[in-house]
């Protein structure tokens, strides 16, 4: 059976998540800047929560993912909605890296989301499809994703980052105006540990 989530306890988590990147982006490039797209529209279907503006004038569009479980395992999203068939963000996402927070550890890997991509889909079928189930309200919605071991990506992908967080980061700091060509975030499911529902074989699509 697929674990229950309410929407509130899931925010929390991406949230905190959300702060813990902003901090991260900062602190490595000193004198970028964080823009907030998550409540825009135009980045809804996008899978980018934020934009992050180099003092190069580069912007890179970042995913970012709160993950409260204590087993270092990423959790890719494939379906965001099996109720209404729609693939899931890690399939779809146009960002250019994926933050991926472990709040129960204090650690923070950033993915670079194509080499990762490129490296999971042709051996999709070896890993565990996990059920989570989401109420939004009076709706509830079923997500997959599969559970995949963080080593065998950092293993396989050397560009991925394991950064340890300092206790404390991220609290506190307001994030930037969002840019005239900003967009809305992804649902938050995303932000959900995964559930212990039986594995399957095959790896589905992802939808919001």
């Amino acid at each position: 059976m697929a674990r229950s989530f309410s929407m509130r306890g899931v925010q929390g988590a991406a949230d905190r998540a959300v702060q813990h990147a902003r901090t991260w982006m900062l602190e490595t490039a000193p004198g970028s800047r964080v823009h907030d797209v998550q409540t825009d529209p135009r980045f809804q279907h996008r899978g980018v929560d934020l934009l992050w503006e180099l003092p190069t004038g580069e912007v890179r569009g970042i995913e970012v993912k709160g993950d409260r479980q204590t087993r270092r395992r990423y959790w890719f999203e494939l379906v965001s909605n099996v109720e209404k068939d729609t693939p899931g963000c890690f399939l779809y996402s146009g960002a250019d890296l994926m933050v991926y927070v472990f709040l129960s550890q204090a650690e923070l890997h950033v993915l670079p989301l194509k080499q990762v991509r490129e490296w999971f889909l042709p051996r999709a079928k070896a890993y565990a499809l996990k059920h989570t189930s989401t109420k939004t309200g009076a709706i509830r919605y079923t997500t997959v994703g599969a559970v995949v071991p963080c080593h065998e990506v950092l293993d396989a992908v050397p560009s991925v980052l394991c950064v340890p967080l300092k206790r404390g980061a991220g609290k506190g700091a307001p994030a930037e105006e969002a840019p005239a060509e900003a967009a809305s975030p992804e649902e938050a499911p995303a932000e959900q540990e995964a559930s212990e529902a039986a594995p399957l074989a095959s790896t589905g699509t992802d939808g919001e």
